[in-house]
């Protein structure tokens, strides 16, 4: 099948999966997130309600610049660069700013994939720049149209100037996607993504296995090679993506929608306790959301110097309904009460945690049916109690996911747009 008929056929699918998701809403929690329409862009068939599905019309840039971009990535250089990768025009790129995102360098293009391109920002590309440099994006592109996926790394040597060919980070035929890194400050880097090689295996032996699997693998030589693939946990929804933190060097932690008896889809944390030792399955809240689809909505996870683990989620469950975080002083053994994000009287979304030094940084998306804001707070106590919360920045058209980056003891906004373009604003220096 030529790119043109998959093309046409990953579009077909995914307008199914968008009716579907409008249909289920009630009211319609999605609106907001102005979702792509781009051609070429595949989604899963079961969406849920919840599900980041809302505008049939396409979104107008076809090109594989930034201002194309329907998710965008930052990282800060040891000299002070920002790098951001994103995908547009079914490429995979990364540029470079010395100007704090107001212009950026050429992009240097690190893959075509036309149709095959994962175009979700919950399947964003993933970068980090290390120490010495080295510069590693990790991402995941389709290579079917079942919607399985490969997740691939490409590293530069010579700061960002050439990239080495994409490479897989394991060569499992099952489907690998939605990865996310951290580094733990040396040379070393750690991988995790929503992986269906137990689904696979099941499978080959007549038994069905519902969602999917968290693999890991660790890098020790900055993303050049790969350690054999491992699973964290056995069962997670197969269609979100996931957060990782590192709480000490080799103790990676993992936040992820697990699927608990009775078909219930609520976050879960994994802190190792060692390199390849995950620690026992934590909830984080008794959400009870029983749903056999996609939510399409992924956690955010922060982890502070104390030691604290902060997670932010959204569920539709029994218990409660809407964007929530909670935070915990014993590694993740337990968690603080929900907190509700935003107003429940809004359309709330996309949070994102940001540890920087003794703070906390919490930001998400809200709807009022015409446009988009980014709000934020912060807590100077470590969760405990957190500020009022304010508007940091507005759109009208199609947004990402707002990210929040921190680079020479100043918190930043990163935040791409259809109508804006990329946006990298100062919330506040700490001094």
């Amino acid at each position: 099948m030529n790119d043109s008929s998959l093309r046409s056929r990953f579009v077909c699918g995914r307008l199914v999966a968008v009716a579907s998701a409008l249909l289920a809403l009630a009211p319609p929690l999605a609106a907001h997130e102005h979702a792509m329409g781009t051609a070429g862009a595949p989604s899963n068939a079961h969406a849920a309600p919840g599900a980041s599905y809302a505008s049939l019309a396409p979104f107008a840039c076809a090109g594989a610049s930034l201002a194309c971009a329907t998710a965008a990535t930052p990282a800060w250089a040891p000299d002070g660069a920002l790098w951001v990768a994103w995908v547009a025009g079914g490429a995979v790129s990364v540029a470079r700013s010395r100007d704090a995102g107001n212009t950026f360098s050429a992009p240097v293009v690190l893959g075509r994939y036309g149709a095959y391109a994962d175009l979700g920002p919950d399947a964003r590309p993933q970068i980090a720049v290390g120490p010495d440099g080295r510069i590693v994006v990790v991402y995941d592109v389709f290579k079917d149209e079942s919607w399985n996926a490969r997740v691939l790394v490409a590293v530069s040597d010579d700061a960002g100037a050439t990239f080495s060919a994409p490479r897989e980070v394991t060569d499992d035929p099952a489907s690998q996607r939605f990865p996310a890194i951290a580094a733990t400050g040396d040379a070393a880097l750690f991988v995790a993504w929503i992986d269906k090689r137990v689904v696979a295996a099941a499978a080959r032996h007549g038994r069905k296995v519902p969602g999917a699997s968290v693999a890991y693998a660790w890098s020790n030589d900055g993303g050049r090679t790969f350690s054999e693939a491992r699973i964290a946990d056995a069962q997670s929804c197969e269609c979100c993506r996931i957060g990782v933190a590192m709480a000490q060097p080799q103790r990676p932690v993992v936040l992820f929608r697990a699927i608990f008896e009775g078909k219930l889809r609520d976050h879960a944390v994994l802190v190792f306790e060692g390199r390849d030792s995950p620690g026992p399955l934590r909830r984080v809240a008794d959400d009870r959301w029983a749903i056999d689809a996609c939510p399409h909505h992924g956690p955010s996870l922060a982890v502070a110097p104390d030691g604290s683990v902060h997670a932010a989620w959204f569920t539709q469950g029994r218990a409660r309904q809407g964007v929530f975080y909670a935070h915990s002083r014993d590694a993740g053994a337990t968690f603080s009460p929900p907190m509700r994000v935003g107003s429940a009287a809004r359309r709330v979304s996309r949070p994102y945690l940001l540890a920087s030094g003794t703070r906390v940084w919490l930001a998400w998306k809200e709807f009022d049916g015409k446009l988009t804001r980014v709000r934020a707070q912060v807590s100077r106590d470590a969760g405990k109690t957190w500020s009022n919360a304010r508007e940091v920045a507005r759109t009208d058209g199609y947004s990402d996911h707002p990210l929040l980056t921190a680079h020479a003891g100043t918190v930043y906004l990163s935040w791409q747009t259809q109508a804006e373009g990329y946006r990298l604003m100062a919330l506040e220096t700490q001094r």
